[in-house]
């Protein structure tokens, strides 16, 4: 295994900007949505605050949301995508708010367990979280390509994604619980990141330290 200080990088974990689902507190999935109007002006307005932090290489969730998002703070760079960090899948749940699902019984039984149960015809939480990690380790691997490829990694990367797949991350490798790292709309973690790679199994082992908030 290699040195954990040989593989450090420091990485910006961001949430994409808002759309019209965010604002009317729906569960937005697999729904391939675009960023509203007001959720664009929300993004440039904190980027003109000198909200983010610059990096060198950007990855991205392939979802239009971030996909845009990411176009909007970083211009200058061409994101590398993880499909591994789509958003999860909602099931009965997608793209509907609380009041449309007041009478549905398996809504108020996932409410009461504390939203530990499957969603209904989704996706499993431990499914989700198991494909964030692999997308993560991934992300590790092309920063170990570009060390090749360049002669030195960046220093500093940029992810944007989803706030379920921030949780999903921050609760695997940065020994979070998982709803306490929930993160608003263009918000997000500054944090530092070390990995190992096992040669025998190909398995990356990852650190998450977060060190501030975006």
């Amino acid at each position: 295994m290699r040195d954990w200080a040989e593989n450090q990088v420091t990485l910006a974990l961001v949430r994409h900007g808002e759309t019209r689902a965010n604002r009317e507190r729906r569960y937005l999935g697999k729904t391939d949505e675009s960023l509203s109007p007001e959720g664009i002006q929300g993004l440039l307005s904190q980027k003109a605050n000198g909200c983010y932090p610059e990096v060198g290489c950007l990855f991205s969730s392939p979802m239009k949301r971030c996909v845009e998002t990411a176009d909007i703070l970083y211009p200058q760079l061409v994101p590398i995508l993880i499909p591994e960090w789509e958003e999860m899948d909602f099931g009965r749940f997608e793209y509907k708010n609380y009041k449309e699902l007041q009478g549905d019984a398996r809504y108020q039984a996932w409410v009461q367990s504390g939203g530990i149960l499957d969603f209904p015809e989704g996706e499993n939480r431990d499914s989700f979280i198991l494909r964030c990690e692999k997308g993560l380790g991934n992300l590790c691997r092309e920063l170990e390509r570009m060390a090749g490829r360049q002669g030195g990694r960046p220093a500093q990367a940029g992810a944007v994604l989803h706030g379920g797949t921030i949780m999903a991350l921050l609760s695997s490798f940065g020994g979070r619980e998982y709803f306490s790292c929930q993160a608003k709309n263009g918000r997000g973690y500054l944090c530092r990141m070390g990995w190992q790679e096992e040669h025998v199994t190909g398995k990356v082992k990852i650190q998450i330290e977060v060190v501030t908030e975006i």
